[in-house]
């Protein structure tokens, strides 16, 4: 059987799903950021600037996600993800998570 041949059943589907519920769950985490700033009472610059920074790396992890479902959509096969899309969204990952530290803290 050829690679051309293949028939992926609903895999994409799937995937492009997961990237979508993903993208709500960072979302959900930075408007939990933006709840805990302005919850905080007194806000300092240290939160303003991890408020910023969180807005700026979901404002990317959006674009990843959005290319990479985008992507799926046009292709049958879109095959793997290219390693810069990767550590860019692993990195937006894990700033978020740093950023949410910096602002409960």
């Amino acid at each position: 059987m050829s690679a051309l041949a293949r028939d992926p059943g609903l895999q994409p589907e799937r995937t492009r799903l997961a990237w979508r519920r993903t993208t709500l769950a960072f979302t959900v985490a930075a408007v939990l950021a933006v709840r805990q700033v302005v919850r905080h009472g007194s806000v300092t610059a240290g939160d303003v600037v991890a408020f910023a920074l969180s807005a700026v790396v979901w404002l990317g992890f959006l674009a990843v996600a959005h290319r990479r479902i985008r992507t799926m959509a046009v292709r049958r096969a879109p095959g793997a993800m290219p390693v810069g899309q990767a550590v860019a969204a692993t990195a937006c990952t894990l700033a978020l998570a740093v950023f949410a530290v910096a602002i409960v803290w």
